[in-house]
């Protein structure tokens, strides 16, 4: 009975010491505990801080992809409008001399044909006049004809009238 009332008695030295020990290593994992949840805490803040800044940098990268592209595609079109200016220009220069040479040959044209009908309007003037000239030559021909027929009718009336007895 000694023994068992010695068991319920106050702990032992070692036994304080182990259930001290014990205590230690309790707080010791309470303590790593802690300090692991604070050190991934930490690391989940800095991890989600990365990523913003990650998000921040991409976006700014974007950005300034973008604005060079852009500024070389400025570059880009207005070379293409200045030769695509250049071109029509040509063009239209082109199609200016083609414009005046056309002109200058519809006057020529216009020339040649106020020529021609001048030409054939004084041809037929002096067709005209020969027709003119003929029709009086054919006119006097026609009179004298008729004068002559005239002569000649008279000349049988009187023949006829003179000789009437004589039938």
């Amino acid at each position: 009975p000694a023994m068992a009332g010695s068991r319920f008695t106050a702990p032992t030295a070692a036994e304080a010491e182990q259930l001290l020990l014990q205590k230690q290593a309790l707080a010791e994992e309470e303590a790593a505990k802690t300090k692991r949840e604070l050190l991934t805490h930490f690391l989940q803040e800095k991890l989600s801080h990365e990523e913003q800044s990650s998000k921040w940098g991409l976006h700014k990268v974007r950005t300034a992809w973008r604005s060079a592209q852009r500024k070389t595609k400025d570059q880009e079109l207005r070379q293409d409008i200045e030769i695509l200016s250049q071109t029509f220009t040509r063009v239209i220069d082109c199609k200016d001399g083609v414009i005046e040479g056309l002109v200058r040959e519809l006057e020529e044209a216009e020339e040649q044909h106020n020529r021609a009908l001048r030409s054939h309007l004084h041809l037929t003037e002096q067709l005209l006049h020969l027709q003119r000239r003929r029709l009086g030559y054919l006119e006097e021909g026609f009179n004298a004809q008729v004068d002559a027929l005239k002569a000649e009718f008279e000349a049988e009336r009187c023949g006829i009238s003179g000789g009437e007895g004589e039938w």
